[in-house]
């Protein structure tokens, strides 16, 4: 009995150690986990049932994607973001604000509206656009789409967020906060999946049913809803659209595996049907059609001011007829996109006398 007394005395002054996880490692399991969640419901209950072969490839290729976009961050060691909230010796904007609590909220919703901003020019500019296809691409809309970004998107939206932290004052913890909250909810809204609230939900957040209208193949659909995390600013600046889209993806054929998908993002993107923008020298087929006319006459002096004045009265009315049957008939809803046989103009003009 005074040996089991003695035993349990000494076991209770030892100093027990407990183990410890840091928030990093911490971020990475709640991550996990949730990655795990919501390819669970895809599996189980999935809001469109998708080809298993093809829903494979999507997965592969984004997670392909992931690994070497991490590989390059971490060996370009400037830009990570926890190293600038680390080293950090300015005073920002929030350095003034004691309260933890206020400081994540209000860089979250700062963090948020750069998103917004940067995701907006991303569609609006070509140069920008190159790339961010690159995401828009993954015709199965899954969990890991979220992950499916180009190298160089992913350094251009870490330069901004590394100005913002500089700018804001943020400390490393807070940044770390912020960055599992945008990736949950970028996970979240690429998930396949569904439920009952969720346009309810959507009057605040951006849910999987806002998203998917945001990867619709429909440029008129897919410039909207650009928002991360809150859909207000989509609400407050009017990129807002409240629609099931057909179909997901870009139109025509694109790269789903790795390498390819890399290269895509510096090729240039013209989607099928497109015609491009003619440019169009009207003096030079106004010139053509009045030799037409002179050779017909037989190069008679006396007559190049008419020939040339007919000529170009004819080319503009056969334009502007060429125009409004297009119009009417709404297979053009712009000028660029409409296909006049310009090189054949002037023959059919000579023809027609």
């Amino acid at each position: 009995m005074l040996n089991k007394l003695l035993t349990a005395t000494t076991l209770h002054q030892l100093n027990w150690s407990w183990p410890t996880i840091s928030p990093s490692a911490l971020a990475l399991f709640i991550l996990i986990c949730a990655f795990g969640i919501l390819s669970t419901l895809e599996r189980h209950a999935p809001r469109a049932k998708q080809p298993q072969k093809l829903l494979r490839q999507s997965y592969k290729t984004n997670f392909s994607l992931f690994l070497f976009n991490s590989i390059v961050m971490s060996l370009i060691s400037a830009t990570s973001l926890l190293m600038v909230a680390r080293h950090n010796f300015f005073e920002g904007l929030l350095s003034g604000i004691s309260d933890p609590a206020g400081k994540v909220i209000l860089y979250v919703l700062s963090l948020d509206l750069l998103l917004y901003g940067w995701h907006r020019a991303c569609h609006r500019f070509d140069c920008f656009w190159l790339f961010h296809k690159v995401h828009h691409n993954d015709p199965y809309l899954n969990v890991s789409t979220g992950f499916r970004l180009h190298i160089v998107e992913l350094l251009m939206t870490h330069t901004l967020k590394v100005l913002l932290i500089i700018g804001m004052g943020i400390d490393e913890l807070i940044v770390l906060i912020s960055e599992v909250v945008t990736t949950l909810f970028v996970m979240f809204h690429h998930s396949n999946i569904s439920f009952k609230i969720e346009k309810w939900l959507g009057l605040i957040f951006i849910t999987p049913y806002i998203h998917r209208t945001h990867h619709s193949v429909e440029r008129k659909e897919h410039d909207s809803n650009y928002g991360a995390i809150l859909s207000i600013w989509d609400r407050i600046f009017g990129s807002i659209k409240d629609l099931e889209p057909e179909n997901i993806g870009i139109r025509g054929n694109s790269p789903q595996d790795f390498f390819n998908l890399v290269k895509f993002g510096f090729t240039p993107y013209i989607p099928p049907n497109t015609v491009q923008p003619t440019i169009v020298n009207l003096d030079a087929m106004i010139a053509e059609a009045a030799y037409y006319r002179a050779e017909k006459r037989g190069f008679a002096p006396g007559k190049d001011l008419n020939d040339w004045l007919e000529a170009k009265k004819e080319i503009l009315r056969m334009v502007n007829e060429h125009i409004q049957t297009e119009c009417q008939t709404n297979t053009v809803k712009k000028i660029h996109h409409s296909h006049i046989d310009w090189l054949h103009l002037p023959m059919q003009l000579y023809f027609r006398q």
